[in-house]
């Protein structure tokens, strides 16, 4: 085995809702690969964003929080977050610098001490904790949890200790192949990744209990030949007429904030100007239907 060897593997993400897992992904791979708020259930399922270096490629799994499931998709959410455990060279465990650790952290650190692979904990929002809260965390960290392979703080938001972050994990990386092509940030579909932005900026504006309830489907995205411009037909769904009215805000203000602020994002990704037309459907219920689940690209 020579320093020349080209290295590459799989790291899971893992972590309790609203601690920085998205945010720790989008920083490690350069770019916006996966949404984030400030809402529990953002991310529903496994991404998977890229990292290449210099002779290295790591493939990151950006996991749903560690929860107890409620419906249908709360199961489906855990399961994508068990088999993220599965064959990987390390597990980055996100925990939130300002509070304590809580029963869901401890439980998954207890978890992970027959995991087969290192664990590293990124403890992340240094940059929002006092010294206090961070070096009693850090301490609590390295008395109870011998195992750990490391104890890092990092803001994932400032950019603090990511390269840090980086060349740990590369010590973890095995003799192999470059799984995707250096211009390949991440293996989501771009009907998902558009599908996802909107639903991010829906989690964004809209009232606390109206999220946990949205899902959105693109129909249909295609290209104008006349002036390359890209059409992209989308419907929001929600679980109740009420949100519904919500969601359309008064006068369809809301809805239109909605699509502005993700057509931004998403003309950046196809790198060409959007029309985005929005719908807001009912479907009661659909966080418990399989099928429908699916239809949403949760499978």
């Amino acid at each position: 085995m020579t320093d020349t060897e080209y290295r590459s593997g799989f790291v899971a993400i893992i972590g309790c809702p609203n601690v920085g897992k998205s945010t720790l992904l989008n920083a490690m791979v350069g770019q916006k690969v996966a949404i984030v708020s400030d809402k529990p259930q953002t991310t529903r399922s496994n991404i998977r964003g890229v990292l290449n270096g210099a002779g290295f490629q790591i493939i990151f799994i950006d996991t749903p929080g560690l929860q107890k499931p409620r419906n249908k998709l709360g199961e489906y959410m855990a399961r994508e977050t068990a088999q993220a455990y599965d064959r990987v060279e390390a597990i980055v465990l996100v925990v939130d610098g300002t509070r304590p650790l809580g029963p869901r952290d401890r439980d998954t650190l207890e978890n992970l001490r027959a995991a087969g692979a290192p664990v590293i904990v990124a403890v992340n929002k240094e940059d929002a904790a006092s010294r206090e809260q961070l070096a009693a965390l850090l301490q609590t960290l390295q008395d109870e949890y011998a195992y750990l392979a490391h104890i890092l703080p990092i803001s994932a938001r400032n950019g603090t200790n990511m390269d840090t972050l980086t060349d740990l994990l590369k010590g973890y990386l095995e003799p192999g192949p470059q799984y995707f092509p250096e211009d390949m940030p991440t293996d989501q579909p771009e009907r998902v990744l558009v599908a996802e932005f909107i639903r991010e900026k829906a989690l964004q504006l809209l009232q606390e209990e109206v999220p946990h309830g949205i899902g959105v489907e693109v129909q249909s995205m295609e290209r104008r030949a006349r002036d390359g411009l890209i059409e992209v037909f989308a419907t929001i769904y929600c679980e109740r007429s009420g949100h519904k009215a919500i969601i359309i805000g008064k006068q369809g203000k809301m809805l239109k904030a909605i699509g502005e602020r993700a057509r931004a994002d998403i003309e950046f990704l196809l790198d060409a100007r959007v029309y985005l037309n929005l719908w807001v459907k009912v479907r009661e219920g659909w966080r418990d239907s399989e099928r429908f689940i699916r239809e949403l690209g949760y499978e």
